[in-house]
């Protein structure tokens, strides 16, 4: 009789609470819109398939939970780390080393930002220098999620990485909340990948609202062709300045210009393929595990994680208004050469941003084809998100 009343008890479906179901539906609701509408789904697909398998009762795949107040002699080694959580969680589950090896070690996120910059061209900023600026201009959505958050009373180490999601950056955001504030991974993780699939529903309107017609009408000239040695000077000649001033910032500059090198350099292309292919397609499906397994009802299911997505919103909207807004000023000061509507692919969401900016571009004047002077600021973005990321890891890691 004991040993059948112990069998009964190993059911997972006696042990399944509110919340298990409840995160269960938003782990599907994540697979759908994946699959339906195409939202982010090499992300969102596996960061929803494993929340729902997480939230199954007793399976043993995720026993650590994501936030622990490490001693100070554990916290500064992984190996000391994992021995620490082995005594006291027990062992641990396919999920939870995925997190504490390849997600908390920002093994992973700098992975991806090594694919990310074999993907990248950075000609059309090199050949027009001054559009980095609008990419700096949109991390105004960083700063303004942030206060927003400390005004809501999340603490500082919460709001820096929520204020992060604002650069449209996953990776980023990742690298960051991973660092300062590990018990909210699962929602800014949600949040930027989420909302970086809503960029060509949440940036049109709030580009109209500050443009004119003939603003979106303007045309810009062609840009001038980008040598060979720019190219290859380029990553190299970043690396180290942003190395030298910004050195927390550093591993994620470098990840994403050794990656650049290795693309514009022509004699790696065989590496440069599989950084761009298998690498990034590894690393996407372990960074996908991992967040997804954060994602548990004890830890989710809370009045933060409401909050969280809706200052994602708030850093989206302040970022694009900031970048549109700075583009309005270099129109003004250019004599109408710039189109103020690129300012606003300033963030960092490659490069899709852009192609929101075409489109409206076309929208006015069919003739009109500003792509290229988009992805100027669009990959500005992506090192200025960086660079700010660098900085509150200096300031607060």
């Amino acid at each position: 009789m004991t040993s059948f009343i112990d069998f009964i008890n190993t059911l997972g479906l006696l042990h399944l609470t509110a919340g298990n179901i409840i995160m269960m539906i938003v782990g599907l609701t994540l697979v759908y819109l994946a699959i339906k509408y195409e939202m982010e789904p090499l992300l969102l697909l596996p960061i929803g398939i494993t929340a729902v398998l997480v939230n199954l009762p007793l399976n043993g795949i995720a026993n650590w939970p994501v936030a622990v107040n490490l001693p100070e002699n554990v916290s500064d080694s992984i190996f000391r780390t994992i021995a620490y959580m082995n005594q006291h969680y027990g062992e641990p589950g396919l999920f939870d080393l995925v997190y504490y090896l390849l997600v908390k070690t920002e093994v992973v996120p700098l992975l991806i930002f090594f694919g990310l910059g074999a993907m990248t061209d950075f000609g059309p900023m090199i050949a027009d220098p001054k559009t980095a600026l609008l990419g700096a201009a949109a991390q105004i959505g960083v700063f303004v999620a942030m206060l927003t958050a400390l005004a809501l009373g999340f603490n500082l180490h919460q709001a820096a990485s929520i204020g992060i999601i604002g650069g449209a950056d996953g990776p980023t955001t990742i690298y960051l909340t991973t660092k300062l504030a590990p018990e909210i991974l699962a929602a800014t993780a949600v949040a930027a990948y989420s909302y970086m699939s809503l960029v060509p529903l949440i940036q049109p309107p709030i580009i109209k609202a500050l443009t004119s017609p003939e603003e979106r009408r303007i045309r810009m000239e062609q840009l001038r062709p980008v040598s060979k040695r720019e190219k290859i000077l380029f990553p190299i000649i970043t690396m180290i300045v942003i190395g030298l001033l910004v050195p927390s910032a550093a591993p994620l500059i470098g990840m994403l210009m050794i990656g650049n090198l290795f693309r514009e350099s022509g004699v790696v292309e065989r590496l440069s393929k599989a950084a761009q292919e298998e690498l990034m397609n590894i690393v996407t499906i372990f960074l996908g595990l991992g967040v997804g397994s954060t994602m548990r009802a004890e830890s989710f299911l809370t009045a933060q994680t409401l909050e969280i997505l809706g200052l994602g919103v708030v850093a989206f909207a302040s970022a694009t208004a900031g970048g549109v807004l700075f583009g309005k000023l270099m129109m003004k000061l250019s004599g109408g050469k710039i189109n103020p509507m690129i300012g606003a692919a300033g963030v960092s969401a490659v490069p899709m941003s852009a192609r929101v900016v075409q489109r409206l571009a076309r929208e006015e004047d069919p003739g009109n084809f500003i792509l290229m002077h988009a992805m100027g600021p669009n990959v500005a973005g992506v090192i200025g998100t960086a660079v700010v990321a660098g900085v509150f890891l200096a300031l607060l890691g």
